[in-house]
């Protein structure tokens, strides 16, 4: 009887650690696809205040300062007569993850403005689930 559960035993242990890194390999791409729809999302908020951005400075010949922010979208920034939106058509939010898009006019990628979301992580910078989504990158 011994030596059936030494031999079992080996064998028991193998399908664990099997078993156990498929559950790590299915929990991981589980959280790469969860994160998916997010930044799809950002991307498609991102392109949304790029079309909004281009209505305001065709009404008032420049691009919200870094003060006024993507709030100038909504909202008549003090001392700006020509403004005639709201350019987009809903509120302002935060992205996908519940952060503030960065804003930054000038931008260092191009005449428009830079936006940005830091994505997962929330820091500049990385890659696949923590990749920034950036408005200088995958413009349609």
């Amino acid at each position: 009887m011994r030596d059936g559960v030494k031999q079992v035993l080996p064998i028991a242990a193998g399908v664990l650690l099997v078993v156990g890194a498929c559950i790590a390999f299915a929990m991981s791409v589980v959280h790469r696809g969860a994160n998916e729809p997010r930044q799809t999302l950002a991307r498609r908020n991102i392109n949304e205040f790029l079309t909004g951005l281009e209505r305001y400075k065709a009404d008032t010949g420049t691009y919200p300062t870094n003060a006024q922010g993507l709030r100038a979208l909504r909202e008549r920034p003090d001392g700006v007569e020509s403004w005639h939106g709201p350019y987009l058509a809903h509120e302002l939010h935060n992205d996908p993850w519940g952060r503030p898009y960065v804003y930054r006019y000038p931008g260092e990628h191009g005449d428009q403005p830079d936006i940005a979301s830091y994505g997962t992580d929330g820091r500049p910078g990385g890659d696949g689930v923590d990749r920034d989504i950036v408005s200088w990158k995958g413009k349609p």
